[in-house]
């Protein structure tokens, strides 16, 4: 049987499981029946990028993630692995990862932090983040970021990489993979696109007592350079290879180099198994998913009250996310955004931070506050704003405004982060909200 024959029956079995193309069961064990976890399922391969390698052409690749791609492991470690085997060709990597977020925002901003680079391959890892996601809304971002990228760029090829982490890595280990990486499994099964459970060998390891996944110490980050911190000691005085610090996060000399080995076996495996030629896009798992998803830059004339447009010149929060958020602007108290839009989803991305405010938000006339700033919040990072989603496919008017409001912030950090208030109290002082985009699932409203 042919590739294509075995995607075409696949795509019906998927079907058949979930019933149509527009509707689910509400029982996500019969919607999304746990897979099996395989270390490689090459489908349809990467035939386009392995043609540019044995063409000597310049490559680019872009890794789309959260903070277990960003940190300078697999993702810094995988690029080298290629350049070293194949000398001949020229490669970029394309860092298109934020740590702590999901599909859900990766479906808004694959455009501008990935497909904008015309990358020839794009490397999707969300499994971890997506956890506690709706499986509907994981495969409706997954799809709708496999058909934004084939809408624009037809050649550029995509594999799905799984991450793992200690909370699952025993039910791995005996051949249930997560829910997130199953409902993946369904969109893969449907384009044809290869993936990787990089962690599959690591949970192998722990069941056969070889590797624990991690120390006693705590995780208080989501995001940011100290996730590259190096191992005190490759292994335990048991012999076992330490996989990562807090169970999620590995150390880039020891689970970071099996994550590279598991992509390296599985590479080295794709070559050649089908000609090159642009992708053409099936007939949609779900006529909802979120390929309509757009990223709109908030300007002043959403914007009223004490706003300021941040430099990054002058201002160190806006130099540090110029790269992910430009333009960003900081409201404080008495601040207010305002805008209208046609369509069923809208979030606004922003950051979370020590200085977060409440916001009191108004949809359609249902007001509800919410703080920006949550138990990790002894930094920025980035973040996203949740208005309403699944909403009805009409116009929706939406205003966000920043309260005067004070609000317990030590009781907001988690336990384990509330020294760091009392060491740093101003750091916690002020209220604002620093705000960037409009990531809406239909049409501005002018």
């Amino acid at each position: 049987m042919s590739l294509t024959s075995i995607r075409k029956t696949a795509c019906l079995l998927t079907l058949l499981t979930l019933g149509s193309v527009t509707g689910f069961s509400a029982d996500e064990n019969e919607a999304y029946p746990i897979r099996e976890p395989e270390e490689f399922v090459q489908r349809d391969g990467l035939p386009n990028f392995f043609h540019k390698i044995e063409q000597q052409k310049p490559i680019t690749i872009a890794y789309l993630g959260g903070s277990i791609t960003a940190q300078k492991g697999w993702r810094v470690l995988s690029q080298t692995w290629l350049e070293d085997s194949f000398p001949d060709s020229s490669f970029t990597g394309v860092h298109a990862a934020i740590g702590g977020t999901g599909s859900e925002l990766g479906v808004f901003r694959v455009e501008a932090d990935a497909l904008a680079s015309k990358p020839d391959l794009l490397f999707v890892e969300f499994a971890v983040n997506d956890y506690r996601a709706n499986p509907d809304d994981i495969l409706r971002a997954m799809e709708g970021i496999v058909r934004k990228t084939w809408h624009r760029l037809p050649e550029t090829d995509i594999c799905f990489v799984y991450t793992l982490t200690s909370r699952e890595s025993k039910e791995v280990a005996n051949g249930k993979a997560k829910l997130s990486t199953s409902a993946m499994e369904i969109v893969a099964d449907h384009y044809g696109i290869p993936s990787i459970h990089l962690g599959l060998k690591a949970a192998q390891m722990e069941k056969a007592g070889t590797l624990v996944m991690k120390t006693n110490a705590p995780m208080t980050r989501v995001s940011g350079d100290e996730l590259n911190e190096a191992a005190a000691l490759a292994k335990d005085e048991s012999g076992r290879i330490i996989f990562s610090k807090d169970g999620i996060h590995p150390y880039p000399e020891t689970g970071h180099v099996l994550y590279t080995e598991a992509l390296i076996r599985s590479m080295t495996q794709i070559q050649d198994i089908a000609e090159e030629a642009p992708h053409q896009l099936a007939s949609p798992i779900r006529k909802d998913n979120w390929e309509n998803a757009k990223q709109i830059a908030l300007n002043t004339h959403m914007l009223s009250g004490p706003v300021e447009l941040l430099s990054p010149s002058d201002n160190a929060v806006a130099k540090r996310f110029k790269s992910r958020m430009s333009p960003l602007f900081m409201l404080t108290p008495g601040a207010q955004l305002q805008f209208k839009f046609k369509g069923t989803k809208v979030r606004i991305y922003d950051l979370l931070g020590p200085d977060g405010a409440m916001l009191e938000i108004t949809i359609d006339g249902q007001l509800t506050k919410k703080p920006r700033m949550d138990g990790y919040c002894t930094y920025h990072r980035l973040s996203t704003l949740d208005i309403g989603k699944d909403l009805k496919d009409s116009v929706h008017e939406i205003s966000i405004r920043v309260l005067d409001e004070t609000f317990n912030k030590k009781q907001k950090l988690f336990e384990r982060n509330r020294h760091d208030f009392e060491q740093s109290p101003l750091k916690y002082a002020d209220y604002r909200w620093y705000a960037g985009a409009l990531l809406i699932e239909g049409e501005l409203v002018q």
